[in-house]
């Protein structure tokens, strides 16, 4: 199988950091990855390390983000497709379905560096030519060697010539059109700080909002794409999860979605968060009268921290029953 660049896929892979081209990054400062090692039997190790601080996936309640697990994990689909796999530098690799799951207590920050290692088994792998075209993917992820979360994912790979003819637009150069921004939410009212941080705005409904895409962020928008990213979805989620369940010491600690079609930049695209249970979300976003994500959200209230200080006002949010629940209590179902 060839390989990239030089960029060999056997034998342990430790470098500083590894090159931002392999993991579809501009800015290495936000490249996590450190290393790999491919072994047989399409098994895989993945090194990296995490930050401290973020600008954007902000630590809370002294643990880190799962939202930088996320991230963590996505970085090595286009590692180890490009490395183990034969994908070619300027191909697109689409999302089917992810999920993840944390232990948030084992996501404590350490005093010392905090070492993270991804074990990756890969599994219905489907090659042509030597070059990937979809497989399904399991990350066990520690930190320093303690069991910090799994996640799962099914993607596939795509030619820059066979992604145009799915995509079915002409505008997918750097210069197609987006939206204004709407006007964000509080800051404080989706666990962020800085206003600039926000995927959210306001709409007519409880329960729903509007997606910010800001083509300017430097993290979600690290580089031009001719739609929505899918850690702008997913990030859309926590910061709705985090709207509904304004409590200081919640935290989401799991998805599960499945990613059914593009979200465009062009037009207005709706975040819908549901309870299914008492720690439990259905999650929908939807844009032109399509749904384009639908999942599930599990957050956690912190033990260890108060609940009695709300970052904002909760408002009632429908259930998947089309019923109504306090956020605050998540237990109360009150009638329409």
């Amino acid at each position: 199988m060839s390989h990239l660049h030089g960029y060999g896929s056997s034998g342990p892979q430790a470098i500083d950091k590894v090159p931002q081209e392999l993991v579809h990054k501009h800015a290495a400062t936000e490249v996590l990855l450190t290393g790999w090692t491919t072994h047989g039997g399409d098994r895989h190790t993945v090194r990296a390390r995490w930050p401290r601080f973020h600008a954007f996936y902000r630590p809370g309640n002294r643990r880190f983000d799962s939202l930088l697990f996320v991230e963590t994990v996505r970085q090595t689909f286009p590692l180890l497709s490009h490395v183990a796999y034969g994908v070619p530098f300027g191909s697109h690799l689409v999302w089917d379905d992810f999920s993840f799951e944390v232990e948030p207590r084992a996501m404590l920050i350490p005093r010392s560096p905090a070492d993270v290692v991804l074990d990756i088994t890969c599994s219905d792998v489907r090659m042509r030519k030597d070059c990937l075209v979809s497989m399904t993917m399991h990350a066990a992820v520690r930190l320093n060697d303690r069991h910090v979360g799994t996640a799962r994912t099914r993607f596939t790979n795509h030619s820059p010539a066979v992604y145009r003819r799915l995509r079915g637009r002409c505008d997918l150069g750097e210069g197609h059109r987006s939206l204004p921004l709407p006007p964000a939410l509080p800051p404080a009212a989706v666990g962020h700080a800085l206003a600039g941080n926000v995927v959210l705005a306001e709409a007519e409904h409880a329960g729903r909002w509007q997606l910010r895409a800001d083509q300017d962020h430097p993290v979600l928008f690290d580089h031009p794409v001719d739609h929505a990213p899918g850690m702008l979805l997913l990030e859309a989620l926590r910061q709705a999860a985090h709207a509904v369940c304004p409590s200081a010491g919640s935290t989401v600690t799991g998805m599960s979605v499945s990613f059914q079609g593009w979200v465009e930049l062009d037009s207005p695209a709706w975040v819908s968060v549901a309870f299914l249970r008492r720690n439990a979300l259905k999650a929908v976003i939807e844009q032109d009268d399509r749904t384009c994500l639908s999942g599930e959200v599990v957050f956690e209230t912190d033990p260890a921290r108060p609940l009695d200080r709300p970052s904002s006002t909760p408002s009632q949010v429908r259930t998947a029953d089309g019923g109504h629940v306090v956020p605050d209590s998540r237990r109360q179902v009150l009638p329409r």
